[in-house]
């Protein structure tokens, strides 16, 4: 049955992990269970146009040019982890005047006419629809990693001018949010990458299969000591987790303008800037009005480095 509403929310964590030999059976299948619910939910909404919020683990966006928002009029994924890899089913035409619609809201944001997006934007469209490109969507890239960022109330200003935009379609739209929660994977920052990697995460250079092959095995690696016990990495905050998606869940989302770029990163490591797309997937669909979550998963799941959340939400 089709809900009538005109905007739903689907927000989830993702993991390369996911696609790699490491976590147990009984994990996959407590979160695979999960995706079969958000799988009914958005079944049951039947969206006609898909809006991802997501973040990029220097694949598509380096320090070269890092913008803080940017629009992809056309995109394509590069196939990292197992995902899709190949043109995404981009309305162009939308794409850029949702672009424009943001920039007239006040929000600044970037376009690209050949955004290349990994499996943060993928992979959800993957567990939500089977393949990548059943849907049109229009991928937002959300910097949660190139320092510095932004203040979280922009985000959440970036959502609600989606929303704002969207509202003038007469389309079912679904928001996706990807990425999050507390998590502090073995991920290059500009302070710390040894020179190949250097040139990697600044001018782009593409990795080798070799490299690719190795970076992989380093992810499984790093996953198997932190399940373990036997890692350095920063531990996982399920109390921090499940503050944040009390807020998310309430719709109280000005509470997070409170919450500064070293607090994250202190409650929830140095990835846990991933929230930022749920913030603005969030604000999007509270832009429509009062909501109520449905879906209401999360798993502190070691074995993927990750706090593990999935949320679907739809207007009151």
């Amino acid at each position: 049955m089709i809900v009538k509403v005109p905007l739903a929310l689907c927000c989830m964590s993702h993991s390369p992990l996911l696609n790699l030999p490491g976590p147990s059976r009984d994990l996959l299948d407590d979160i695979e269970g999960a995706f079969g619910r958000a799988r009914e939910f958005v079944e049951g909404y039947d969206p006609e146009l898909v809006v991802t919020f997501s973040p990029d683990h220097y694949n598509g966006f380096f320090y070269r040019a890092m913008p803080p928002f940017c629009i992809g009029m056309r995109a394509n994924g590069v196939g990292d982890y197992g995902t899709h890899a190949g043109p995404l089913s981009v309305p162009e035409d939308l794409a850029a005047d949702c672009a424009k619609a943001i920039l007239a809201a006040g929000v600044d944001i970037a376009v690209s006419a050949s955004m290349d997006v990994d499996h943060g934007t993928v992979q959800p469209l993957e567990k939500l629809f089977g393949d990548a490109t059943a849907r049109p969507v229009i991928p937002i890239f959300v910097n949660a990693i190139g320092v510095p960022l932004g203040p979280l109330h922009r985000c959440r200003a970036l959502g609600t001018a989606v929303g704002a935009y969207l509202a003038t379609l007469d389309k079912r739209v679904l928001v996706v949010g990807s990425g999050g929660l507390s998590h502090s994977p073995p991920v290059p920052t500009l302070a710390t990458a040894p020179p190949a990697v250097l040139e990697r995460i600044v001018h782009g250079r593409p990795m080798t299969p070799e490299q690719r092959q190795a970076r992989q095995e380093a992810v499984i690696e790093a996953a198997r000591n932190f399940a373990g016990g036997a890692s350095d990495l920063q531990p996982l905050n399920p109390a921090w987790d499940h503050r944040f998606l009390e807020i998310v869940d309430d719709g109280k989302l000005a509470d997070l303008d409170q919450w500064s770029n070293s607090f994250v990163v202190y409650e929830g490591g140095t990835s846990a800037h991933e929230i930022r797309t749920w913030v603005a997937a969030f604000a999007a669909l509270a832009s429509a009005g009062p909501y109520r979550t449905e879906l209401r998963y999360y798993k502190p799941a070691a074995e993927l480095i990750a706090g593990f959340a999935i949320r679907t939400a739809v207007p009151r």
